[in-house]
């Protein structure tokens, strides 16, 4: 995945395009910030493919939300940046599964970790997050989890 974050900032410096630039810098620079963590606390060479994807769902989330605010206050043109940005994180990240997707996918995390109580909430989450990593709005399944489970 850090290949592809390269050469896509290879094109965009090419292309002078810097809405696309910047946002591909903010991702290299919060994947190297993970790695340093990680060389710091004794867990291996860096983050994984895995840990990126998650890394780029918290863009995409934090991302939207600053929109959401930036609208509210009349700042369009802020709001409409950080759009932009989120197309650009996207064109990474997996293809996201549908509501119905989600759902099919949550009934299978509860049957295989076979829960019961709200109690087993976390370990349905921890299933979906280590088979949906990036995929998924978590927001939207830990709902559903919920619903099903209390």
């Amino acid at each position: 995945m850090r290949e592809r974050f390269t050469e896509a900032l290879k094109e965009a410096v090419k292309s002078q395009d810097k809405i696309r630039i910047s946002t591909l810098r903010l991702i290299t620079a919060a994947i190297k910030d993970r790695d340093i963590a990680a060389r710091g606390a004794d867990r291996g060479d860096g983050a994984t493919d895995e840990q990126v994807l998650e890394i780029l769902a918290k863009m995409v989330k934090q991302r939207h939300e600053a929109a959401a605010t930036y609208e509210e206050a009349g700042r369009l043109e802020l709001a409409e940046q950080e759009l932009a940005e989120i197309a650009v994180i996207e064109e990474f990240l997996p293809t996201q599964l549908s509501d119905e997707e989600i759902t099919v996918a949550v009934n299978q995390a509860i049957a295989e970790t076979e829960a019961a109580t709200l109690k087993d909430m976390g370990k349905v989450m921890g299933v979906l997050k280590s088979k949906y990593a990036g995929q998924m709005d978590f927001g939207k399944a830990g709902g559903q989890v919920k619903a099903q489970l209390g």
